[in-house]
């Protein structure tokens, strides 16, 4: 495979590895509800730590994220912040933000992606997916690192979702109405949800009261492959034979003679033809394409600007924020990628939109989807959070709530065609009315606007839900934690040994902490002794005895255990020769180098 090459690679390239651990530290006044680690999550941080950060618990967990990192046009203020431990990338930190001029611009944007990328890699599910939003200004190398993190055999598609309801006049060469969005998967096998189009089913009917359903003949009979054991002439009615097709059958000979049994195929009037019919039970929904034009169902930037205006009253967050995403582009995301109990990863969170959407999707279809949100930038509590806070519990909206459906051009081929247009405004007010109080259509501007009104008079209501508001705690620096200048409390450590020893993640629901029990992975329990108190953990308690390892032994005696400790009392030999299936493993700490008082 070729290998994309970008100054400052080598430094980066495994820069994800030697990022701390930075525990997570809730703000229960921030939030909504309980709260709690296992559920949705709005982290407020440097992604990259913060990806860090979740590794322990959600390794491995998550089922589907969705990013829309800078797009490095060169006028966004987006700034290189990593702390990698070069001369050169150091230096790139004096000379933010990254703007047009920067001849480096597009190998620091590479190397600010690079790492990652290889920690969502890690937090992705081996059956889930990777959806990613970009611009023509980086989408061939963003195409290029994703094939290499994620494998040329991870590239699910190449999505054109058109973000303009209309092409802007001021372009001096092509109106770029377009976003492109990249898909990769763990699994080269992952395949979408798909959906069912009750117009592209009309065709389905029950003429003869099938109780199988809504049928309809005239499905292919021939094999997509060209397959020479197929190919052979099949018995006709009338003691003729018909023809294979050119590729040959789809099936087998006593395939075919089940399906003619079970009418599925049947002959033509004439018996020359073989017909088969196409029940709609069978059928599991329509492939997505990957060509997404229609605004109305996929929304636009313009849309999700007035959303932002809706939800907080002014213009100062659509102001903020000059291309959001709309809540329709990730509900369809959702839609196809999700299903009620997914847990949603957003690292470049912006305004909020990931979470609006999965609080919409679950209030649709009573789902339990979980977000997890990372935003570093400072209004991440006021905008990202707030936004959150709103949607969850209505917010107050005096007058009328309007959203914009339809944008497009009026000119002369319009009105030779005046019926295309007015069909096509009838197929939104029959799609959408049933949603507002009413369908506004005016022309403006030489173009025609549809847009739905609905009327509020006190307040939106509120999606229900909640979320526990976090920011990133101290490094976790193991080597200073006997030291006393960090202790971190028994989980938060527990988390990030369990997962560095057994490469999963750790799950606190099938730990006992009380006990120093971490988990399991394939026959082998992860043990830890230890408490956040300096003296406890100088003293001979702390320390792996016999009897200590007798009992973790007993717990699971067919199995191997691992065992975390400042010290041991007992030696490995002695283990072994008692048939004690326990293997120490001291915490790298200079315990016994603290001079005793």
């Amino acid at each position: 495979m070729t290998e994309l090459n970008f100054k400052g690679k080598e430094f980066v390239y495994n820069h994800h590895l030697s990022v701390p651990f930075r525990p997570l530290e809730i703000h229960a006044n921030k939030g909504i509800g309980e709260p709690r680690l296992d559920g949705n999550l709005i982290i407020q941080g440097d992604n990259l730590h913060a990806l860090k950060a979740l590794l322990p618990v959600y390794a491995g967990r998550v089922d589907c994220i969705f990013i829309d990192p800078p797009y490095n046009t060169g006028n966004e203020g987006w700034a290189y912040n990593d702390n990698v431990n070069s001369p050169m990338i150091k230096e790139w930190l004096n000379s933010n933000p990254v703007g047009i001029e920067d001849g480096l611009r597009h190998d620091k944007w590479c190397a600010m992606m690079w790492p990652r990328l290889r920690l969502l890699h890690d937090l992705l599910n081996d059956n889930g997916s990777l959806w990613v939003t970009i611009d023509d200004n980086e989408d061939h190398l963003l195409r290029q690192l994703l094939d290499e993190v994620f494998g040329r055999d991870g590239y699910i598609t190449e999505i054109a979702w058109r973000h303009s309801d209309s092409s802007s006049n001021n372009a001096t060469q092509f109106s770029q109405d377009f976003n492109t969005i990249f898909v990769y998967s763990k699994n080269e096998f992952w395949v979408p949800n798909f959906l069912d189009n009750p117009e592209k089913r009309s065709h389905y009917r029950n003429t003869d009261n099938d109780p199988k359903g809504p049928w309809y003949d005239g499905a292919d009979i021939q094999n997509p492959a060209i397959r020479p054991t197929l190919q052979f002439y099949y018995p006709g009615p009338n003691g003729n034979t018909i023809k294979h097709p050119p590729n040959g059958w789809r099936w087998s000979r006593e395939t075919m003679d089940e399906k003619f049994k079970t009418g599925e195929l049947r002959y033509s009037p004439d018996g020359t033809r073989i017909i088969r019919r196409t029940y709609l039970a069978d059928q599991k929904g329509l492939p997505p394409s990957s060509f997404w034009e229609n605004v109305e169902e996929t929304g636009h930037t313009r849309g999700a600007k007035v959303t932002l205006k809706q939800v907080f009253g002014d213009d100062y967050a659509s102001d903020l924020f000059a291309t959001p995403k709309p809540v329709q582009l990730i509900k369809k995301i959702l839609a196809l990628a999700s299903d009620k109990d997914s847990l949603v990863l957003d690292s470049f969170a912006g305004s909020g939109t990931t979470a609006h959407a999965v609080l919409e999707a679950n209030r649709s279809d009573d789902g339990n989807r979980r977000f997890i949100l990372v935003e570093m930038e400072d209004y991440a509590d006021r905008l990202t959070a707030e936004r959150v806070r709103r949607v969850i519990k209505g917010y107050d909206f005096k007058g009328t709530q309007k959203t914009e459906l339809l944008r497009e051009r009026v000119n002369w081929r319009t009105l030779e065609n005046p019926n295309a247009m007015t069909d096509k405004v009838q197929g939104i007010e029959n799609l959408r009315g049933h949603e507002f109080d009413r369908i506004k259509k005016e022309i403006k501007d030489s173009e025609l606007v549809v847009t739905g009104e609905k009327t509020v008079t006190e307040r939106a209501e509120g999606l229900g839900g909640e979320f526990t508001y976090c920011t990133l705690g101290p490094e976790v620096e193991l080597d200073k934690i006997l030291t006393g200048e960090t202790l971190p409390d028994f989980a938060a450590l527990g988390s990030i040994l369990f997962h560095t020893a057994i490469n999963r993640a750790f799950d606190p629901a099938t730990a006992n902490l009380d006990k120093g029990y971490l988990g399991s992975s394939s026959g082998q329990h992860v043990w830890l002794i230890y408490r956040p108190d300096l003296e406890w953990l100088k003293s001979p308690e702390a320390a792996l005895t016999l009897s200590k390892a007798r009992e973790f032994a007993a717990a699971y005696p067919e199995d191997r255990h691992l065992v975390f400790a400042p010290a041991r009392y007992v030696s490995q030999k002695l283990l072994a020769e008692e048939n004690i299936a326990v293997e120490f493993v001291p915490l790298p700490f200079a315990l016994y180098r603290i001079e005793r008082s």
